[in-house]
């Protein structure tokens, strides 16, 4: 058949026939397959597009098959950076570069052929989308989730421009080359810190890939221990965060994160120029360079000394970048002795290591970084380490110089971008009321803008949109300038799919409640740290104002790998090693190429492209067709359920198990394994001279049912050659029958005296007797014997039965 001609038929019957829809009558068997929609970055889909989307469309066209009222939305992540950037570099506007790349994607989705609902389309550039967006954000402002502060961001002096971290490359500009450094803005953020406890706990009840789970958990970053006062000789205080109290008499330096703003009060002035210079440097690295385990610690010394709460001991207070001060206090203790890298750190500076806590084995080598018995801690002495951490603790909290505290890694989330496309911040600066939250939504984002970079946000240069009046008093006021992150647009867009025409709210609680939470979420792994952590905050918050009664968004998590270049490295323009998919569609059709996606990789790993890969699925379908096609013709028949008949529909119920199992774990590359294995059962039975059409044709209108989620366009056509009525996708999937693998006959091997004289069919499940008398019916057998008394009879269960004469 001609495969590309077939998939423009079968795309139009389908839609004006209206082939499959989601029944919004019956959602007590929905099934909400969701994939992380698509940023519109590029002109058309990529192969990584292809790889996510035509294969969660086999996994739900699956779901259909296994009668399931399957809702799979699509749309568009359409606000962000890049598109900027492109306006700036090209002067073509990011509404209209972005909305021209979504008609083209739109386009190719459609070609497809996947069971997108195209009627709940979203696009969040839109203002019917960004309203609610705002009003999400006017929700989180009036529980007090949202509020202002000032924050470090990338700043680059040269272009006069905040920079995104993905735009700092080596601690440069990406656009001139220039150092970044960190400049403090006042900025919005969302208090996702509020629900830290609730979203390391709730990890336990998902159905998600171990290592997603463990990067959250890391992420959070959940740390049990205690706040310990330190007193400089000038009289202030600061506070360290420890896990580890059990060492604090060991701790002979502390150390002050670069922006603690005790470090340019205490530090001396002989030390003064070395410490403003390592400051400086420090501004220079990102956090995560600061926080890397992989980096050696370095700091400098303040000349200051602050007083150890335990045994008044003067101890160095030093200044190190590896401390943030926005986790913890800002501050940390250094106990060389059991810490590796304070070890490294006090050994490089000449710094005092000292032991408070032995090994139980007699282990005398430093660092020693394990729990064991306390020493040269004064009461505390042959304390073990789990009892002292606590107990050294509650002893300072009698003095007012500790508590026992809980913290975590997680950062609330800075969600200012001083960028213009992206969803306005809903607020307005009053000079007589202050800061107000503007519910006019939605605040529309203004075409007429200078993207160019000059340190200011575009929107604060664009005088229709900054200037406004206030909600509150009606007077003259000015717009917020900032827009913001664009994770906001995707933290909530799965609960708008459900409800996308909805103009009166964001959706309806009544209905989210029964079509939420998402049952099957498809997306990439990079994802785990930000917009899945995001969206179950959001839920979680959305829950607690009473606007949905779940808790987590997306209960079941699958994670596709990547197709890296034929060199086995990711692809990449100046590698050159890119693969376009449309010289693979023009040529062979979507329904190949998607099915070369499902076998040549194993999906959540992917792996390097390979063209002959496409060229051999082309020839199998083309085999399947040729297979189903003789079934259905003209040959000798037979009513007989013979062996051929029995070892066919036997393979048929060996992939039907095996091809449902695969599809439901996204092992598309084994179910197409097995269905190969079916088409040669398919041709070998070809061969028969006299064939069973019953059997025949049902294994092979059953092969074509199997394959439908994989090569939709290319089993509808064949479907209706056969004659067969309906669309393949309102088929139901074929039928496991545990009975089909039992073998009902077998060989079995007849001797006398030990020596082979016929092979015979026999049922199997017989007993010794029974067995004996059907073998001795056989006229071979009987002249073997030639009528010889048996003098004894030796069954080996459906191999062989040897007579002694």
């Amino acid at each position: 058949m001609d495969k590309i001609a077939i998939e423009q038929k079968w795309n139009q019957l389908w839609k004006e026939q209206k082939a499959y829809s989601f029944d919004r009558n019956n959602v007590k068997d929905k099934d909400y397959v969701l994939e992380m929609f698509s940023y519109p970055s590029g002109a058309k889909l990529h192969i990584g597009h292809w790889y996510n989307y035509s294969l969660s469309d086999s996994y739900a066209r699956y779901r259909v098959l296994k009668g399931k009222n399957v809702y799979q939305p699509m749309g568009f992540d359409a606000f962000g950076l890049p598109a900027e950037n492109y306006a700036i570099k090209t002067g073509i506007h990011p509404q209209d570069s972005t909305l021209k790349n979504i008609a083209v994607m739109e386009k190719q989705l459609q070609d497809m052929g996947a069971l997108f609902d195209w009627d709940s389309e979203i696009k969040t550039c839109m203002p019917d989308y960004y309203k609610w967006t705002q009003w999400m954000f006017c929700q989180l402002y009036k529980n007090g989730l949202a509020y202002r502060k000032k924050a470090p961001v990338n700043w680059c002096d040269s272009c006069q421009t905040v920079l995104a971290n993905e735009q700092v490359i080596d601690g440069k500009c990406e656009r001139c080359g220039h150092e970044v450094v960190k400049k403090d803005l006042t900025q919005w953020f969302f208090k996702i810190t509020q629900y830290a406890e609730e979203l390391l706990n709730d990890l336990d009840k998902l159905d998600w890939p171990e290592k997603t789970v463990a990067m959250q958990r890391n992420w959070i970053g959940k740390s049990v221990g205690g706040e310990i006062e330190f007193t400089l000789e000038s009289g202030k205080a600061f506070r360290v965060f420890t896990t580890r109290a059990d060492t604090l008499y060991g701790c002979t330096y502390v150390i002050l994160a670069p922006e603690h703003p005790l470090v340019d009060e205490i530090t001396t002035a002989e030390n003064k120029e070395k410490v403003a210079l390592y400051k400086e440097q420090s501004l220079k690295s990102s956090e995560i360079e600061r926080l890397s385990t992989a980096k050696e610690k370095t700091g400098v010394f303040t000349g200051a000394y602050a007083i150890n709460p335990v045994n008044g001991e003067k101890v160095q207070v030093w200044v190190g970048d590896y401390v943030l001060y926005s986790y913890g206090t800002g501050a940390v203790m250094a106990v060389p002795a059991h810490d590796e890298r304070d070890f490294i750190f006090a050994q490089k500076h000449g710094l005092e290591i000292k032991r408070v806590v032995c090994d139980p084995n007699g282990n005398e080598e430093l660092p020693f970084c394990q729990y064991g018995t306390l020493i040269n801690s004064q009461e505390f002495d042959g304390m073990d380490s789990a009892t002292a951490r606590v107990e050294i603790v509650k002893k300072l909290e009698t003095q007012q110089k500790g508590e026992l505290k809980t913290n975590y890694r997680l950062r609330d989330w800075l969600v200012s971008r001083q960028r213009y496309w992206g969803a306005p911040i809903p607020i307005v600066y009053c000079p007589d009321c202050g800061t107000v939250l503007d519910e006019r939504l939605p605040v529309e984002l203004p075409y007429n803008v200078n993207f160019t970079p000059d340190g200011e946000s575009p929107l604060k240069k664009c005088e229709e949109f900054i200037n406004t009046t206030c909600p509150k008093c009606g007077k003259p006021a000015k717009r917020e300038a900032d827009t913001m992150d664009t994770f906001v647009c995707s933290s909530w867009y799965f609960l708008r799919y459900p409800d996308a025409n909805n103009d009166k709210e964001p959706f309806s609680t009544e209905w989210i409640d029964k079509m939420l939470p998402v049952d099957k979420y498809i997306g990439g792994a990079e994802h785990a740290c930000m917009h899945l952590l995001y969206a179950r905050f959001f839920t979680k918050a959305l829950r607690d104002m009473g606007y949905l009664h779940f808790d987590e968004p997306f209960l079941s998590l699958v994670h596709q790998g990547t197709i890296l270049g034929p060199d086995g490295n990711k692809m990449s323009k100046s590698l050159g090693n890119t693969v376009s998919p449309d010289e693979y569609i023009s040529k062979y059709g979507s329904d190949v190429f998607r099915t070369y996606l499902a076998f040549g990789f194993k999906y959540i790993e992917g792996g390097p492209w390979s063209d002959d890969g496409v060229v051999g699925i082309n020839k199998w379908l083309d085999r399947v067709e040729r297979q189903v096609q003789l079934a259905f013709g003209d040959y000798p028949t037979t009513q007989e359920n013979g062996k051929a008949e029995q070892d066919l529909n036997r393979v048929l119920h060996n992939t039907i198990t095996h091809v449902d199992e695969d599809y439901a774990s996204f092992s598309f590359n084994t179910a197409v394994a097995r269905m190969m294995e079916l088409t040669n059962a398919l041709a070998k039975y070809e061969g028969q001279a006299t064939k069973n059409r019953e059997v025949y044709t049902n294994v092979a209108k059953q092969l074509v049912i199997l394959l439908c989620p994989l090569a939709p366009h290319f089993t509808e056509e064949l479907w209706h050659q056969i004659g067969q009525e309906g669309f393949v996708i309102r088929q139901k999937f074929p039928k496991f029958d545990e009975n089909a693998l039992k073998v009902q006959q077998v060989e079995l091997l007849v001797q006398v005296n030990s020596r082979p004289k016929a092979r015979i069919q026999v049922a199997t499940g017989l007993s010794n007797e029974d067995l004996q008398k059907t073998v001795l019916c056989d006229e071979k057998v009987q002249e073997a014997l030639n009528g010889a008394p048996i003098k004894k009879v030796i069954v080996v269960p459906n191999k062989l039965i040897n007579f002694i004469i």
